[in-house]
């Protein structure tokens, strides 16, 4: 049976003093392995060796916007990727146009084994391109192995932002990115095996988290119920949380009858595709 494996590299909002930034990694059935968001620092390389996961191993990433807690972390892992695989191709990286814009800035302001940057990619002193930019589009169906896709859509934060669904072998995963409550992603969610929905605030904080362009977890229980998902993850929890995620996951099961849980840095799940003949 066709089977995937995610594991959260990070899992903290931007302002969470006790997780790392969100970054997750999609093992599939079909040998591909992908990147979703690249958190900051190094966190992808340090919490990806705990798990056996090198930074190395990546040769595709999609994005979801441009904040650096969910963007920056891409510098160290092209940097530590080339250091690596010396005869690696570049590292593909999905992005929206209007991040990418953000992206070439980031690069060109920090020098990290980039020498130049433009709108095709990034390369070193060596003129070896480390990485190649792949322009996005919502709806606009990407083949990135096998039998795995990907689509983005989009996502009430800022400008450029998006969400991400991935399908393998019949298994459909969908990340909210960070978002307000979106209508977006319930369509884009419909029967998924697994959502994995921000979550900043309980409803009883809803003025906070829509003013921030974030989820409640109610939110997150109303969009998994709407689009019946199979299965719920909350992640991009703030520090106040950290202790007690049950907080959220209560405030989900609210309007959520399915399984729900809060994911942990370093938390791994494994999903199988339900689907029968």
């Amino acid at each position: 049976m066709p089977q995937m494996k995610i594991s959260f590299l990070g899992t903290g909002a931007g302002t969470s003093t006790n997780r790392a930034h969100t970054a997750m990694v999609y093992d599939c059935d079909d040998g591909t392995r992908l990147l979703i968001d690249t958190s900051s620092g190094n966190s992808v390389a340090r919490s990806g060796s705990k798990l056996g996961i090198p930074v190395e191993s990546f040769d595709k990433v999609l994005i979801s916007h441009h904040h650096p807690d969910h963007l920056s972390g891409l510098l160290f892992v092209q940097f530590s990727r080339a250091l690596e695989r010396l005869d690696a191709p570049p590292l593909d990286v999905y992005i929206t146009s209007e991040s990418l814009d953000w992206a070439i800035s980031l690069c060109a302001s920090s020098h990290l084994n980039i020498d130049e940057v433009d709108r095709d990619g990034a390369k070193n002193s060596a003129g070896r391109q480390v990485m190649r930019w792949i322009v996005v589009a919502p709806g606009e169906q990407l083949q990135l192995g096998p039998t795995t896709t990907a689509s983005c859509f989009p996502a009430d934060h800022i400008s450029g932002s998006v969400g991400w669904q991935v399908s393998s072998d019949g298994i459909s995963v969908v990340f909210s990115g960070d978002t307000r409550f979106n209508p977006e992603l319930v369509k884009a969610s419909q029967d998924a095996r697994l959502l994995i929905h921000e979550a900043f605030r309980t409803d009883d904080e809803s003025d906070i988290a829509f003013a921030h362009g974030h989820s409640t977890s109610g939110d997150a229980g109303r969009a998994a119920a709407e689009a019946r998902v199979e299965e719920l993850v909350i992640t991009h929890l703030d520090s106040e949380f950290d202790s007690n995620s049950q907080l959220l996951i209560d405030d989900a099961k609210k309007h959520y009858l399915g399984p729900a849980s809060a994911a942990t840095d370093l938390h791994q799940i494994t999903i199988t595709s339900t689907q029968t003949n």
